[in-house]
């Protein structure tokens, strides 16, 4: 039996303004599940969390869909004007290959731009790190994206980003709950000013790559060509990783065709995440073959990676998340090692445990 609360959600979410096709959706929930289900979706409110909001998509309140990417945005937005009072206003948006991240993304930018804020929007799907790039080098107050992460294909998400290019924090992610969490889905602004969205892509790809391509020294070059797998499992890393890896230097680097194609639906792994071995058959198949030295994929949104190399014996095994961040910190300081040596005070390292 359903609660009092779920019963009222409903009641409240069938008085929306439901379009046709929500309004569809929403009954062929109602008749292809069950109890359990319907509670789930109905009987309480999909929480924003410190980096945002991750769920099923589907109708009701606790799942992802217009309405809650809608509050999310209009209490962002409100929280932005807030906070830079007085200040021309501007975020960017960058969203992932899953279902129904284009049209999330096409929302939450309408819902800025009702709110007064120009929006930086992508014009098709880009890796999260080039956002963060973005909001920085467009000098926006704050970003979205839309992603689930690694999660499995029914997921989506909305990950929030501040003026620094970096996942809110304390105390911005407590206010930007409250102020979410004070609002009706009545009260969206879901009719956006066309005006005030600017669609960005190669331009601002080009800016990365040279921004890339600045953190490695002057003479840098690869002391040799390690043979390279490269799989974007279904998602964003396709529309970069391969273009940074050759304005690196590196040539000789094989994508797996068979995860090229960004998919929402991830049809060749269970979980589309990197760091998991299934992930990476297809992957492991092909550096076999072509007798590659490392192999490395990404997650849809490609913020994780996930890297194999071989043993003694010549057997693949995967590095994890520590031991892929000792190597980045000890390449650092090597090709830093000259300023490092010349003013060692000027030089520190910040860790963090998440």
């Amino acid at each position: 039996m359903l609660t009092q609360e779920a019963i009222k959600n409903q009641k409240a979410w069938e008085s929306l303004d439901l379009s046709d096709s929500e309004r569809q959706e929403y009954q062929d929930f109602l008749a292809s599940n069950d109890e359990k289900e319907i509670e789930d979706a109905f009987g309480s409110m999909l929480e924003f969390g410190t980096g945002g909001l991750r769920g099923v998509m589907g109708p009701g309140p606790n799942r992802m869909n217009r309405f809650t990417i809608g509050r999310a945005t209009q209490g962002l937005s409100d929280y932005i004007r807030r906070s830079f009072s007085g200040k021309e206003l501007s975020v960017a948006i960058a969203y992932d290959s899953r279902n129904g991240s284009p049209e999330f993304a096409s929302v939450a930018a309408n819902i800025f731009s009702a709110n007064g804020i120009k929006v930086f929007l992508f014009d098709t799907l880009r890796p999260t790190p080039e956002l963060s790039f973005a909001i920085r080098h467009l000098g926006c107050q704050s970003g979205v994206v839309v992603t689930a992460s690694h999660n499995p294909p029914e997921y989506n998400g909305y990950k929030v980003y501040w003026e620094d290019g970096a996942q809110i924090i304390f105390p911005q992610d407590q206010e930007i709950i409250s102020t979410i969490n004070s609002l009706g889905f009545d009260q969206v602004k879901f009719e956006g000013q066309a005006e005030l969205i600017e669609m960005v892509g190669e331009d601002l790809d080009k800016d990365y790559l040279e921004f890339l391509k600045g953190l490695l020294p002057d003479d840098w070059e690869p002391q040799k060509q390690p043979r390279i797998v490269f799989s974007s499992l279904h998602g964003t890393g396709i529309t970069m990783v391969p273009r940074i890896l050759e304005k690196a230097g590196f040539t000789d680097f094989h994508v797996v065709e068979e995860q090229s194609e960004p998919d929402g639906n991830f049809p060749t792994v269970k979980s589309p995440n990197p760091e998991e071995r299934s992930a990476l058959e297809l992957g492991l198949k092909k550096a076999k073959e072509i007798d590659a030295d490392l192999l490395m994929a990404t997650d849809p949104d490609s913020d994780r990676v996930g890297i194999a190399i071989k043993d003694s014996q010549g057997e693949f095994i995967l590095l994890n998340g520590n031991q892929t961040g000792a190597l980045l910190f000890h390449f650092l300081l090597e090709i830093n090692r000259k300023w490092i040596e010349a003013e060692p005070s000027k030089f520190f390292t910040v860790k963090t445990i998440v």
